[in-house]
């Protein structure tokens, strides 16, 4: 790793008469590794937009960019992306980015900003240059998203950027948001507008303002995926922990309850517009019973807000707590099937986890995707092995993942 080091002596007021001076070193690393958590809709999908209260939390399941300059010796002067995962580079000479790019007023990094229709148009035939396998070309859009965020923040500079997920793509747990997220993160760490303990050990967290800075970025990398995002993926993989959103308003919770969760991916692809497209149908055909429908979403959302941050030592025990929460997951699931947004893959899913009397639910859009799953405190491993081996014996991948933990990370160094 190539290392600079840059010396600040900084003068001290005398103490007891005597002059003291201390020598700060300053190390800037040329590699950053970034972690940016998944997501989960806890409760509220779909009823959010039409007014409901929802409920989002962040999962220890992560995607990992790590940023790499080359050396003065590598003589290298191209911008490569590697998508470990999927066993995918793309390369491209600076020269050539800088031709595309450089005569379009790009922001300044201090200024997220979104990408002009010129600067797309570049982006895009950058992107068809690398001739994506048709059976991944999906992956444009984020590979379009890093041109931009890249370019945006570090300017036109070699580098070397790997990528690497423990998210599922397209499932509902927010990969694309985590992706954006860590990229931000690595970019904005080789910049003026953050400020990083480069002696620290281990993982380190972003301040409050920085975040903001990160999370608007990230929101523009969204954008180009997504086209018009909600900004409530980014925001949880950014901040962590949960949110609380309505009508376009987030709000950040501290979760005081350790929660688990069992995820299943069912591997059933959805096409989300239709699903949304559906339950508003079904809304304007049934607008006094949809509306029903929407309000006991939003006294569900209100009430597993009220339980995660309820104190630790309160009247209700942890026990107490999930099995409360099992309830409300159960009757949010019968109104997300009443909203006909269920499919035959979740209800195998239900069926199974039910059996075992655990509580599921659909989180997300529906029709596929992935399904929640609440294994409380007291349960045993054995229980959980169980389940998992029946769900994948249906053909389903199967994680566990903490719910409400930090968001985006950095690590600055050589290995993690």
């Amino acid at each position: 790793i190539y290392i600079l080091v840059v010396i600040v002596v900084h003068h001290l007021k005398p103490k007891k008469s005597k002059q003291k001076s201390e020598v700060k070193v300053k190390i800037s690393i040329m590699e950053v590794k970034a972690r940016a958590p998944g997501k989960i809709i806890l409760s509220g999908e779909h009823a959010v937009v039409h007014g409901s209260t929802a409920v989002a939390a962040s999962i220890n399941l992560y995607t990992y960019v790590t940023l790499r300059f080359p050396t003065p010796a590598d003589n290298d002067d191209t911008l490569k992306l590697q998508l470990k995962d999927l066993h995918l580079e793309f390369s491209w000479p600076i020269g050539k980015i800088k031709a595309a790019l450089s005569q379009l007023d790009l922001p300044n990094s201090s200024t997220p900003t979104s990408c002009s229709i010129e600067a797309m148009k570049s982006i895009a035939a950058l992107v068809e240059e690398q001739n994506i396998p048709e059976a991944k070309i999906f992956l444009a859009s984020g590979v379009s998203a890093f041109l931009w965020l890249y370019t945006s923040i570090q300017g036109f500079k070699p580098a070397t950027v790997i990528v690497t997920s423990e998210l599922p793509l397209g499932s509902g747990l927010g990969s694309s948001a985590a992706l954006s997220v860590a990229l931000a993160a690595v970019l904005l760490a080789f910049s003026d507008l953050v400020n990083i303990d480069f002696n620290h050990q281990g993982w380190l967290m972003y301040a409050d303002e920085e975040l903001e800075l990160l999370n608007k970025w990230a929101f523009e990398g969204e954008k180009i995926i997504h086209g018009r995002p909600s900004g409530i993926d980014n925001t949880v993989s950014t901040y962590g922990n949960m949110i609380q959103f309505r009508s376009g308003n987030l709000i950040r919770m501290k979760s005081n309850l350790p929660l688990k969760m069992l995820i299943t991916n069912t591997k059933v692809g959805r096409n989300t517009k239709a699903l949304v497209a559906g339950v508003s149908e079904r809304a304007l055909r049934h607008p006094d019973a949809m509306n029903f429908v929407f309000n006991a979403v939003d006294s569900i959302s209100k009430e597993l807000s009220a339980i995660i941050q309820s104190p630790i030592g309160d009247d209700l025990s942890v026990t107490q707590k999930e099995e409360k929460i099992e309830e409300l997951m159960e009757m949010n699931q019968g109104l997300l099937q009443s909203m006909g947004v269920s499919h035959s893959s979740i209800e195998t899913v239900l069926r199974t986890t039910l059996k075992y009397k655990l509580a599921s639910k659909l989180t997300g859009a529906g029709g596929g995707g992935c399904v929640l799953t609440l294994l409380p405190n007291l349960l045993s491993g054995k229980v959980v092995d169980i389940v998992m081996n029946e769900l994948e014996s249906c053909g389903f991948q199967c994680f566990t993942a903490g719910i409400g933990g930090n968001g985006v990370e950095i690590y600055v160094g050589g290995s993690s």
